[in-house]
């Protein structure tokens, strides 16, 4: 048995370049690079095994630990967790940065490699500089924040750990059904010292991603309540999409005449134009999608995990005899909704429940006719909000929650004219129709998921399992440096830009063009929607001056000229405040080979509203507000009708 002295930040680096996954038969390498921002506690360790020889490792230079590793989830997400970038960071400040990170991977099931720097395993210099001290324990240190958003922790206080810890690392990683986070803490000199690992650790190993069929008493099981049920409703989820099990639903369903309506995560696995594909649904679902959910005696969840967001609080599902049936590679998740469950790969299961119904000639009571007038309906729907456009004094917003002080202040003090529907609209009649656009947070996902149409496969990247403000920009990298040949725009509003935007100088470094489009309506405008929509007054959900008069920040709107911070950059910038002149900006745009950002100033209270939706907030019971006092009894007349669990 041969053995190879090296360091332990050395190994790190030789394991990772010999790792390969293998799926429908293609195998390739599973870890493509390594971002980093060197700190004192990994810059001589790890940092130092980097710089001597990376192999084919591409050493990623990231400006914020949260941002970088937002850039390496998408990009694993754009490959369909297949290929990924690890990340690492000083101790501290720089590791707890990555936590928010570990938990928007986790919560959407794709695969993020973390090693933070860790306090020094002999404790000698203690307290080590960015060090936090427990008196309870001095085994405690940041990186057990890690362990409430990570799928596996571990922490290698000894050379001889590493290896069973990386092994493990990519046993959950390459596992459909645990793929998330997982943070590997490396003391500082611990990553320095030397250790005879033996040659085996080395060997390239291939990770199988399995497509496993479920049980056959399940696949009986499912086929049965299919059979039995008159109007079943398909909802294909982000597991739809990692299992490239898109085009299997989509002929499944239209062979059948189902309707099937699509989450967040799953959006673009399947063509806008089938007609079966009734949209999103949910919260920020379609009128035709939520129209079907209402009717369905059978609602088939294909790699989803169920949440509010998606069932509407558990209130949208409302015929009284609904079942719920479920394939998902996650026996937790499967069990959702007290659902039948089918527990495997969502395209093997699909084929094999769809050969079945196909032998017995399954028959929903849907028919083609009905399924285009609910499409159709919502398609007039969609043309109305798309043309809304200020028209001057008599302009009345989609919210209902407008005021003429919040529209007039805005027109005075910012001067911006558009509308965010008709906005998106806008962007979507101009970008390419292969173009990726990537968005996490605030009103834009709702609009998206409402009016966004692509046949493009995997073009429609939204964080929306965390939503986490602060992915967007990070994100488009993310993708583009996954699908370099793409056009990438990240869609994102003004506050979610304000809170992490560090990774546009990563873009303008690497050369990768990504395009941003900034809705600014100077405010936290869906947040603003929700306070005033419960009979909240509006409070520090705007941006606005301290009124001193008051002593609240109710006086003159900010304002923030995105395009001049984005000019600091180095990007190509615009501002746009009528219709015409964002057309124009996007159309410019496209002729770039830098990145560009596009600061459209967007009316507030212009985003689309719910369709027979319901969603379960924290509403006061007890308040001096008649509004309040009216959505806390709404409140509870629908979780009369939601299901408890």
């Amino acid at each position: 048995m041969g053995k190879t002295r090296m360091t332990v930040g050395q190994a790190i680096v030789k394991f990772l370049n010999q790792q390969y996954v293998v799926f429908d038969g293609e195998e390739h390498r599973f870890v493509d690079g390594i971002f980093t921002i060197f700190g004192h506690g990994i810059v001589a360790g790890l940092g130092q095994a980097l710089e001597e020889d990376p192999g084919d490792l591409r050493v990623y230079h990231g400006r914020n630990e949260q941002g970088m590793a937002h850039v390496a989830i998408s990009y694993a997400k754009q490959n369909n967790r297949r290929r990924i970038i690890a990340c690492t960071s000083s101790i501290g400040p720089g590791a707890a940065n990555m936590v928010t990170a570990a938990g928007t991977a986790t919560v959407n099931n794709v695969p993020l490699l973390l090693f933070p720097a860790d306090t020094f395993a002999t404790r000698q210099p203690d307290p080590v500089l960015q060090q936090i001290e427990q008196s309870n324990s001095l085994a405690t240190t940041t990186n057990d924040a890690f362990k409430p958003v990570c799928n596996y922790w571990d922490r290698v206080s000894r050379p001889e750990q590493l290896m069973t810890a990386l092994i493990n690392a990519m046993r959950v990683l390459t596992n459909p059904a645990t793929a998330g986070a997982v943070c590997v803490a490396i003391p500082q000199d611990v990553q320095g010292e030397s250790f005879d690992f033996p040659d085996y650790f080395f060997e390239k190993r291939v990770h199988r991603i399995m497509r496993t069929p479920a049980d056959s008493a399940q696949i009986e099981d499912a086929v049965e309540m299919i059979m039995n049920a008159k109007k079943p409703f398909f909802v294909g989820g982000g597991g739809a999409r990692y299992s490239e099990a898109g085009a299997t639903l989509q002929k499944l369903c239209e062979d059948l005449t189902i309707p099937y309506g699509e989450t967040q995560g799953g959006k673009s696995a399947t063509p806008s134009s089938s007609p079966m594909n009734m949209g999103g649904v949910g919260v920020t679902g379609t009128l035709s999608a939520n129209t079907i959910a209402e009717q369905a005696d059978l609602v088939v969840g294909v790699g989803t995990r169920f949440n509010d967001f998606v069932t509407g609080s558990k209130e949208i599902f409302r015929n009284k005899n609904v079942k719920f049936l479920t394939i998902n590679v996650s026996d937790y998740h499967a069990e959702k909704m007290d659902a039948t469950k089918v527990v495997g790969d969502a395209k093997v299961n699909l084929e094999a429940i769809g050969e079945q119904l196909r032998a017995k000639n399954y028959k929903t009571d849907f028919t083609k006719e009905y399924l285009k007038e609910v499409k159709d309906e919502f398609a007039k729907e969609l043309e109305n909000i798309k043309n809304l456009t200020y028209t001057g004094k008599d302009f009345v917003p989609l919210v209902a929650s407008w005021t003429p002080e919040i529209m007039n202040d805005y027109l005075e003090q910012i001067g911006g004219q558009i509308t965010e529907t008709n906005g998106l609209s806008i962007v979507r009649d101009v970008i390419a129709d292969d173009a990726i656009v990537v968005s996490a947070s605030g009103s834009l996902p709702a609009d998206m998921e409402r009016m966004w149409t692509t046949d493009e496969k995997d073009s429609y990247n939204m964080e929306y399992g965390y939503s986490c403000m602060g992915y967007e920009v990070q994100g488009a990298l993310g993708a583009k440096l996954a699908r370099p040949d793409k056009e990438v725009y990240a869609i994102v509003g003004d506050g979610a830009f304000l809170m992490l935007n560090s990774e546009l100088t990563t873009a303008i470094q690497e050369k990768k063009k990504i395009n941003v489009v900034l809705f600014d309506n100077a405010a936290f405008g869906c947040i603003n929607n929700l306070q005033m929509g419960n009979g909240i007054g509006s409070l520090c959900t705007e941006f606005r001056y301290r009124n001193e008069e008051t002593g609240k920040t109710d006086g003159d709107y900010i304002h923030v000229d995105f395009a001049k911070v984005g000019e600091g950059y180095g990007l190509k910038t615009y501002t746009a405040k009528t219709p015409e002149e964002l057309r124009a900006a996007l159309e410019d745009s496209k002729k770039q080979e830098v990145s560009t950002l596009i600061d459209a100033k967007v009316l507030p209270k212009t985003m689309a509203e719910g369709y027979k939706s319901w969603w379960h907030v924290g509403v006061a019971s007890t308040s001096k507000s008649v509004k309040t006092q009216e959505a806390c009894k709404n409140k509870e007349e629908k979780l009369n009708d939601a299901r408890m669990y």
